[in-house]
């Protein structure tokens, strides 16, 4: 059955459309990069002389390769703590029944919900009780306030779709729990993985006020912060190219990984979609 050429057209349009529109802001990012002085002022496709050296100045005004390693330091210990305990947290939501469980999953999902501003006072309190200000722990700690609920959340709902025939065929040949958590479940969970960490990884690496609110010190910053202290002054005294340069030197992996396990994702966000 053909087409009518109409919808075809409207259809393309439509989804030329919503590319500019998803892509135009980062093209104008980079677009802004390579200028300087007035040109900052002018609207060009292109600019006609590219000041490639506002990439480097990002680095030479101040630690920023040391801001994107602490980044990336947080994210990855983020994610790696909040899979562990989401995994097996979810593992005994969705496969064990018990009292409270529809609860606790709501409140898991309650506690996402609140602003950071919320729970910023009573978490400097903790952090500053456990000793762990101006330190890169103190951003892993706080992130999971954040993470961990997603995760849980998402994952119980993987672990939910898992056949109980594997786990009962497990439970007979003796397994423990945490076997079956580890050798049966988790290979078949990889897609979700990858997707539920992809997107704590993000969230932990664009965070903003819990890393402005419990780091000092320029080495202890993450890339969001070094980002907003470029330049100083107001609005139109800020070094807009290099704050700019900065912008797309840390966009540049996040957009790396998501193509990289771009199958990995479609995978784990359709898993369950369809039943047979």
């Amino acid at each position: 059955m053909r087409r009518n050429p109409v919808k075809r057209v409207a259809f393309g349009a439509l989804v030329a459309l919503i590319v500019v529109y998803t892509l135009f802001p980062f093209y104008w990012a980079i677009v802004t990069s390579l200028k300087t002085g007035s040109a900052l002022f002018e609207v060009t496709p292109w600019p006609a002389s590219p000041y490639w050296r506002n990439y480097a100045l990002v680095f030479e005004q101040q630690p920023f390769f040391r801001n994107i390693l602490n980044s990336v330091v947080v994210a990855t210990s983020t994610v790696a703590l909040s899979l562990f305990l989401s995994i097996t947290a979810s593992f005994a939501l969705a496969r064990f029944r018990f009292r409270g469980r529809g609860p606790l999953l709501l409140v898991f999902l309650g506690v996402s919900m609140f602003p950071q501003i919320a729970v910023l006072s009573g978490m400097f309190e903790l952090i500053r009780w456990m000793g762990l200000y101006n330190r890169l722990a103190s951003m892993t700690v706080s992130y999971m306030i954040f993470t961990l609920p997603f995760t849980v959340w998402i994952l119980t709902t993987f672990m939910r779709e898992m056949p109980k025939e594997l786990e009962e065929a497990a439970i007979i040949d003796g397994a423990t729990p945490w076997t079956i958590v580890t050798r049966v479940f988790l290979p078949l969970m990889g897609p979700s993985l990858v997707t539920t960490g992809l997107l704590a990884f993000i969230a932990a690496w664009n965070e903003f006020l819990f890393a402005l609110t419990f780091t000092l010190s320029q080495d202890a910053r993450t890339v969001p912060v070094a980002i907003s202290l470029v330049g100083g002054g107001s609005a139109f005294e800020l070094p807009w190219g290099i704050v700019m340069a900065a912008s797309i030197i840390v966009t540049v992996p996040l957009i790396a990984l998501v193509l990289i396990f771009q199958r990995r994702i479609v995978s784990g966000l359709t898993a369950g979609a369809v039943k047979g």
